[in-house]
């Protein structure tokens, strides 16, 4: 899935936290924004109240279940700054992008 398929999917879901802006960070891959403000998902980089980094290829192995978000996060491959309990509502995001 490239990122543009992402954002398109994660749109078609209504992956977003009502609300609450939660940007993915690719690092070199660009980012994602799950804005729950404007009810619409971006490629937009901007100010959000929890962004989460994670690389790429980490992120595909997470929404394809090859790897646990709790694990990703002890292992430090995915890491989270600002309001963490958005944060733990990427299982949801998740989950919506297998159903």
């Amino acid at each position: 899935m490239t990122k543009q398929e992402l954002v398109a999917a994660l749109g078609e879901k209504q992956a977003f936290i009502p609300g609450k802006r939660v940007k993915l960070d690719f690092g070199s891959e660009g980012a994602v924004m799950l804005d729950g403000q404007a009810n619409q998902v971006t490629e937009e980089d901007g100010a959000a109240d929890t962004t989460i980094k994670v690389s790429w290829e980490d992120w595909q192995a997470l929404a394809s279940g090859q790897m646990d978000g709790m694990t990703a996060f002890m292992m430090g491959k995915l890491k989270v700054e600002g309001d963490m309990s958005n944060a733990m509502q990427l299982q949801g995001v998740l989950s919506k992008l297998k159903s």
